[in-house]
């Protein structure tokens, strides 16, 4: 694709990554096949290839509009139609470039202004969040059905083993994730302890960044970023750790993306590096350990099959390109995995999406959940908070993080 960037970018370090990944694209339209927007509104701005000639337009110097915004607003950053592209084209970091642009050109107003506002000044912050949280439990039944659909019943922790091992690794606690479901990151020790290997979380360490990034305060995600950073040096220089532990694919992907957003900063640029070598999502660590997990489950009661569907989110699928890994260790762990449609689809969480994009989210959600469903699950699983809180709010059927279902099974309890 050939492109003329304007000068009030076309020098910039954004502009050049820009134009960079715009004369990567053919044109080809493959990805509007597998794009989730693209299926269900049928507009070609409402795809990828769509919407990279908008972010085109605008980079060239043609003035953005509301429409340009909202057309780049209903993207779900799935990236799935990165997964698709024959020609590499980083569509993720694109319309990053084109959203900051179009959102200082054609400043929101109102109740859209607000509610961004809101979500990325509170969701970030652990404390204010978890305290939100044990009041909307205790407000619930009279939460309007977009609030309470956020709201997920309250699950015990569980245990957490006391470091024991030679072997150590740090968890990420994440913002939301804490107070929505605290088993997790219980469930992931768990397991780990019993491959030999002592999980810890660092005091200091919170949001990964992500939902000021993808909302447009980038200088915010990045302070979020270097926060974690100098929670985790310490550990990391010491030589302590062997790796940090993603129990949230959305997180992990931005975490593993540290080094190259603090590339240019002097400070950080080195650190940050290193501290995205380190990151493995919790899956990785498990698969890696194979024989010890097989050794683990041939002393357990294994109980009989259990259906599950198992939803890999879009971060997990298309953001970390971690195929497979999952079904195969819940498939070692006895579970009957059932066949799910179009599973390369986005579920319509997407971080804040399914707030600010209520009315498609669900759409997607519904869509989702009928595929998983269709195999008769006695259960769903899946590997970030964000899906798991959005699938759950729409059916009866359990939902759960898959290394809870994988704990269950090697404490030879019920899934």
């Amino acid at each position: 694709m050939q492109t003329n960037l304007a000068d009030f970018i076309k020098d910039t370090p954004e502009g050049r990554e820009a134009e960079s990944i715009l004369r990567a694209c053919v044109h080809c339209g493959f990805c509007t096949a597998t794009c989730p927007t693209y299926q269900l509104l049928g507009d070609e701005l409402d795809g990828p290839r769509g919407r990279i000639y908008l972010i085109k337009q605008v980079l060239e110097g043609r003035p953005a509009t509301e429409k340009t915004r909202q057309h780049l607003d209903r993207c779900l950053t799935c990236r799935s139609c990165e997964s698709t592209c024959p020609s590499g084209v980083r569509y993720g970091r694109l319309v990053d470039i084109g959203r900051h642009v179009v959102e200082r050109q054609v400043p929101r107003r109102g109740a859209d202004r607000l509610s961004r506002w809101l979500l990325k000044e509170f969701v970030p912050r652990a404390g204010i969040f978890g305290a939100a949280m044990s009041l909307g439990r205790m407000a619930k039944p009279a939460l309007p059905a977009m609030l309470k659909d956020k709201v997920p019943d309250a699950r015990p922790a569980g245990a957490w083993p006391t470091p024991r091992h030679g072997r150590k690794m740090i968890a990420l606690a994440g913002c939301a994730q804490p107070s929505m479901a605290p088993s997790i990151n219980a469930a992931s020790a768990r397991v780990l302890d019993a491959l030999g290997i002592s999980l810890v979380e660092m005091p200091g360490a919170g949001c990964c960044g992500a939902v000021r990034y993808h909302l447009n305060d980038q200088d915010g995600g990045l302070a979020d970023a270097r926060r974690n950073i100098d929670a985790w040096w310490p550990a990391v220089e010491r030589g302590e750790v062997e790796a940090i532990v993603m129990t949230a694919s959305g997180c992990g992907v931005q975490v593993k993306d540290y080094g190259y957003l603090l590339r240019d900063d002097p400070v950080y640029a080195e650190r940050a590096a290193r501290i995205s070598e380190l990151t493995l999502d919790i899956s990785e660590i498990v698969a890696r350990e194979a024989d010890a997990l097989e050794a683990v489950l041939s002393k357990q009661r294994m109980p009989s099959a259990e259906k599950l569907a198992f939803h890999a989110p879009c971060t997990l699928q298309h953001g970390l390109r971690i195929r497979g890994v999952v079904e195969r260790l819940l498939e070692a762990a006895g579970y009957e995995l059932t066949p799910v449609a179009d599973s390369h689809l986005c579920c319509g969480s997407a971080g804040t999406y399914s707030l600010l994009q209520p009315t498609l989210s669900k759409q997607l959600r519904s869509n989702k959940l009928a595929a998983l469903e269709a195999g008769g699950a006695k259960c769903i699983a899946s590997a970030n908070i964000g899906c798991i809180t959005h699938l759950e709010a729409g059916t009866a059927t359990p939902v759960r993080h898959w290394i809870e279902m994988l704990a269950a099974r090697m404490e030879s309890l019920p899934g």
